[in-house]
């Protein structure tokens, strides 16, 4: 499943395509329901790479027969304890380098950074759908494959779709961690759904053919792409959410009733938006002090490692 921002779902208000949608829910509203399905999953162009920390190893993996890459840094301690591992997953129309500025204070702080491409982002390949299509599914199954390659997790930074799309991990993949932190997260995609059907101007039978599609391709119905709905279907993890009041994105409002139904702290930011949120030093600093289990100015106990397991649907 994708995740349309408010300028991405506005590209689509176009004259002409509100008259094809018009009448073609009169006269073919299953083609139209495809159409609109191929418009939802078209991902937008490739983010330019971002400037992250030198020394990062490259690496690639495999999900579903394509190539899912990224980077990992870490310290080469000599150390016989094996590598604490953070996760960086990112959102729609993104990539992995928008973490950067995270890079440097999780490796100092004794962590092994792993940030990835999901498909149709960045360096990564085109999912088993095409060019420029891919899904918060898919998403779900890079993160997966990337962390069978890496091993346990101390926790995982996802930022918008990336929500869903670790949670999604956690659920039906092998994905355990310790602690997440949730930036910006995408929370619901019901009203995204509905702000798309206004701009293409579909009525209720392409409405209709396009939810079944969406099922067909994703293998997950509507009403559960939830990051809370998600959320209680895993064991619970401590989790931190941070947003920004003004993130025309993911509504502030979401936000809060995602953070009060997992219980979570959330952290509330003003005039970042939806992506300098990433980059903000106290952000990052909150991020890193949260993963290593520290309040400000002292430490506090690890919790204990999750087992590495796979979660049954």
């Amino acid at each position: 499943m994708a995740h349309h921002g408010k300028s991405t779902i506005m590209r689509f208000r176009n004259v002409g395509l509100r008259m094809l949608f018009r009448n073609a829910d009169l006269l073919a509203p299953r083609l139209a329901g495809r159409i609109a399905r191929d418009l939802w999953f078209t991902a937008p162009p490739r983010m330019a790479d971002l400037a992250v920390p030198p020394g990062g190893a490259s690496f690639e993996v495999h999900a579903q027969g394509h190539a899912v890459r990224g980077r990992v840094w870490e310290e080469q301690s000599g150390s016989s304890e094996p590598p604490r591992s953070v996760y960086l997953m990112h959102g729609w129309g993104g990539r992995g380098s928008q973490f950067g500025a995270m890079v440097e204070p999780l490796v100092q702080s004794g962590y092994r950074v792993v940030m990835l491409d999901a498909p149709a982002h960045g360096d990564s390949d085109p999912g088993p759908v095409g060019p420029r299509r891919t899904n918060g599914v898919e998403f779900a199954k890079a993160l997966d494959a990337v962390y069978c390659r890496f091993g346990p997790a101390e926790a995982v930074v996802a930022h918008s779709l990336g929500t869903i799309a670790t949670y999604l991990a956690m659920r039906f993949g092998w994905l355990g961690t310790k602690r997440l932190v949730l930036i910006a997260p995408m929370v619901q995609s019901q009203s995204l759904f509905d702000q798309f059907q206004a701009a293409l101007g579909f009525g209720k039978r392409t409405r209709r053919a396009f939810d079944r599609s969406l099922y067909d391709w994703v293998g997950i119905p509507v009403a559960e792409f939830d990051a809370r709905f998600q959320a209680a279907q895993v064991d619970p993890v401590p989790t931190l959410v941070l947003t920004d009041r003004g993130d025309r994105q993911t509504p502030h409002a979401d936000v809060v009733d995602l953070a009060t139904s997992i219980g979570a702290p959330l952290v509330t930011t003003e005039g970042l938006g939806h992506r300098k949120i990433l980059r903000d030093p106290d952000v990052v600093a909150r991020v890193v002090d949260f993963i290593a289990g520290r309040r400000r100015g002292r430490r506090a106990p690890f919790d204990r490692v999750s087992e590495w397991r796979r979660l049954t649907p």
